[in-house]
């Protein structure tokens, strides 16, 4: 089963192939990694039997190129990529992007926007009566009636819009293999009705409102025509379906669509997919992946995005962290899943082989590196608590805190021979660092996997801002702060945090911007790089952006959606750049603080009018010095 699954006619007749079970319609380039979402459904489906091949970013102007592959036994599978297309495409502020790491030499342009539903359009053309089957982030987080940033407007579930017939949503391994057993066996695709992780539609109400377990009975959703109207009703069905993510206690939900003929068709959810095994894990992280971009590509110089991952390893998936502008509570879940030991060695060694190797493994981790079991014990049992949080706005008094694993296996990768350095590069939770009492996470973190810098996401400074984002309060921040500049000081190290920030996230105004402005004025930081904040489906934060309400509470939250006022929450963040100079005067006179424009030291800007004179000031009266802790951590090289 080694080398590259097909992507032609002349590999099928190469590899003595004759139909394929699965044609596999991607966005992104093919690249033969576990790192990408086409790779690893492929591999797992030939793992089990099936033949598939894949066409990569098809022309979608030209309906021929969905049938380079020949017409599937069983059906089409469509994904956008690794990222929603739109987001792909789009910068918050919806200009197009200039490049797309996804893509051969990186140009933009070979996908469509919505492209899942563009595909599947035109496979409806070229085979109306083939299985098609959407999955991927994309139809993942669009799978009911969603609020589409974009058009600004509540669209369909991907389904209706694709005309597909099913969609596997979340990570998919398990869902695929059952949806192909069943159309092998020759049950019809409108019968696949049962399966976890998926989403179908049927004209049956009876069939929509069936109860999933026997006892509890599905949950009819606010109807499409009500929230698209009736932002209450919007906000109401998105928690509904936040509060049914869980696999354990997770209801079969469903909506309803009118017809034009005056009919009902209702778009049924089935509950997330079980957690995987550690054995299962392990199996899908030990297929063989061929680990690089398909060789076609070389002439236009490779895919970039497989650089930041081909010496990186999956440690864990899903993330009981929380955050409200993340979807992964809808797309991987709240459930810690891992692979053991003795896997991620073995990937580590396959690394250490490859001819480009230099001795560094990127990244050891996954949605958040330092989660390396579930919250508690409970959650493997019964799933993940209903409108509590393991971690916010305080730590749960379940929540088990350790590292202990995570250090074992860091401190075995460290010791592989051609290893010099393991990073960690993908995200570590802070606050539950904080929360464990032994400080030798920390110790090791700063004497082995950071190299000069460490990129933490505290997000925020303002509690009010940071409660709506789901995010601990700042003093969690502070604390964390001080104890990693305590501890590089006394490992002898010369180590800063360079801290992600998100501007004009719900609940922010200009106040809560400026505090953030004097927060790094007084810590000396000056960040390059600002996330404004980006409405992306499926999340509680979109909900809040689109509707003003915060779905748990139903409460009015304040949202800055006026590009000018966004403009002013990003320019504050970088107050010292001197093209914001006129969007911060503005923003510091719009909210009354005039007091920070001027020569004083407290000031943020300075007037750039020659003629202004400002008025003298009295001495202050001189104050206890304060610990530098904050600003040598923070500290930065000016040029």
């Amino acid at each position: 089963m080694s080398g590259f699954l097909p992507v032609s006619r002349e590999d099928m007749r190469r590899q003595k192939t004759g139909q394929l079970d699965f044609v596999y319609i991607t966005g992104d380039a093919y690249v033969d990694h576990p790192s990408f979402g086409h790779a690893v459904i492929s591999r797992v489906l030939q793992s089990h039997g099936y033949q598939v091949g894949i066409i990569a970013q098809p022309d979608w102007k030209d309906p021929e190129s969905i049938a380079a592959l020949g017409t599937p036994k069983l059906g089409f599978l469509v994904t956008a990529g690794n990222m929603d297309s739109m987001v792909n495409h789009y910068t918050v502020s919806k200009k197009r992007r200039q490049t797309d790491a996804y893509t051969p030499g990186g140009v933009t342009g070979r996908r469509p926007d919505y492209a899942t539903i563009v595909y599947c359009r035109l496979i409806r053309r070229m085979y109306p009566d083939i299985p098609v089957i959407i999955g991927g982030i994309e139809a993942s987080l669009r799978r009911m009636g969603h609020y589409d940033y974009w058009s600004d407007k509540v669209k369909p579930s991907i389904l209706l819009d694709a005309g597909a017939d099913l969609i596997s949503y979340g990570m998919g391994e398990r869902s695929i293999v059952e949806i192909a057993s069943a159309l092998a066996s020759g049950i019809a695709v409108s019968d696949l009705t049962y399966i976890r992780g998926t989403v179908f539609k049927t004209n049956d109400r009876e069939m929509a409102s069936y109860s999933w377990d026997g006892e509890h009975p599905a949950i009819e959703l606010p109807a499409f025509s009500q929230i698209r109207k009736d932002k209450r009703a919007y906000a109401a069905s998105f928690y509904t379906q936040y509060c049914n993510t869980d696999p354990f206690f997770g209801k079969r939900l469903y909506e309803t669509y009118r017809q034009d003929d005056g009919g009902e068709i209702y778009v049924v959810q089935n509950p997330a997919p079980l957690p995987l095994s550690r054995d299962e894990m392990d199996e899908i992280y030990a297929l063989p992946y061929m680990r690089a971009f398909h060789p076609s590509y070389e002439a236009a110089g490779g895919v970039p995005a497989i650089t930041e991952v081909k010496f990186s390893i999956v440690s864990n998936r899903g993330c009981f962290g929380g955050c409200n502008f993340c979807a992964l509570t809808f797309h991987q879940g709240r459930i810690i899943q891992t692979r053991s030991h003795e896997s991620i060695l073995t990937e580590a060694k396959l690394l250490i082989r490859d001819p480009d190797f230099k001795g560094y493994i990127h990244d050891v981790g996954g949605p958040t590196a330092n989660f390396r079991h579930p919250a508690c014990e409970k959650q493997l049992r019964e799933g993940a608590c209903t409108g509590r949080q393991c971690l916010s706005p305080v730590p749960c008094r379940h929540l088990n805190v350790s590292h202990q694993d995570y250090l074992e296996l860091l401190q075995k990768l460290r010791s592989l021979e051609g290893v010099k350095k393991v990073f960690i590069r993908s995200g570590i939770r802070y606050d539950y660092l904080m929360y464990d009492k032994d400080r030798q996470f920390l110790r090791e973190l700063c004497e082995h996997h950071v190299s000069g810098q460490l990129k933490v996401a505290p997000e925020h400074i303002s509690d009010q801002v940071l409660e709506k984002m789901g995010k601990p309060s700042a003093d969690i921040y502070y604390k964390f702060v001080q104890a990693y500049g305590q501890m590089n000081q006394k490992l002898g190290k010369n180590q800063y945090l360079v801290p992600y920030l998100m501007s004009s996230h719900p609940g922010s105004a200009l106040n809560d911007a400026i505090k953030l402005a004097l927060f790094l004025k007084d810590t000396g930081s000056a960040p390059k790089q600002v996330q404004d904040f980006y409405p992306t489906p499926s999340t509680i934060s979109t909900c809040m952006y689109y509707t003003g309400l915060d779905p748990k509470t139903m409460q009015p939250v304040y949202v800055a959606d006026n590009p000018h006022e966004k403009a002013m929450q990003r320019a504050l963040i970088q107050y010292r750049n001197p093209k914001n100079h006129g969007l911060v005067k503005e923003a510091l006179i719009k909210a009354g603080r005039e007091d920070l424009y001027g020569f004083q030291k407290h000031c943020l800007i300075r007037p750039q009018s020659a003629s202004f004179r400002p008025v003298k000031e009295e001495k202050p009266v001189k104050q206890k010095k304060k610990k530098k802790t904050i600003r040598n951590v923070h500290k930065k090289k000016r040029g």
